[in-house]
């Protein structure tokens, strides 16, 4: 029988296969941003960054369209406010409410990261085949969509 170590390595489940994508995508994403000088951020500032919108969002959305909790949202949302990534406005929608707001940097680091998960999703579709690539990527929608139901 094999062992958990030997089964990850020949036929690795999907937990797997997601984390070691998750880390590699990460890795190339923050060292690429690093390189064009934002340096400052990490891998758990993606629970924000990837989902602002340039009108902003409230956290809220963040925090459901992330899978985050609430309070990692808030204190995530802190950091990048420290760090000039973001501004917390009020919400012309419900005066109640605050918008996360990018900043220029904050703008500047959105439209760089585009650019760079651009590339890395192109290099695939070219390895893979244009059709091959968007098949594994509707499948993959699917899966994590339905995966995130439970």
């Amino acid at each position: 029988m094999a062992t958990r170590a030997e089964r990850n390595e020949t036929n690795p489940d999907l937990g797997i296969l997601s984390g070691r994508l998750l880390f590699a995508i990460q890795r190339e994403l923050f060292e690429g941003l690093a390189a064009q000088g934002f340096d400052d951020l990490h891998p758990r500032h993606g629970s924000v960054m990837a989902y602002l919108d340039v009108d902003g969002v409230r956290a809220t959305d963040l925090s459901r369209l992330s899978g985050q909790h609430k309070q990692v949202i808030g204190t995530i949302i802190d950091e990048l406010e420290a760090l000039g990534y973001v501004e917390r406005r009020p919400d012309p929608a419900d005066r109640r409410a605050k918008r996360v707001c990018p900043t220029e940097r904050g703008l500047a680091q959105m439209r760089a990261a585009d650019k760079i998960m651009a590339a890395i999703q192109d290099r695939h579709a070219r390895r893979l085949g244009r059709d091959a690539y968007a098949a594994f990527k509707t499948a993959f929608m699917d899966v994590t969509t339905h995966q995130r139901r439970r």
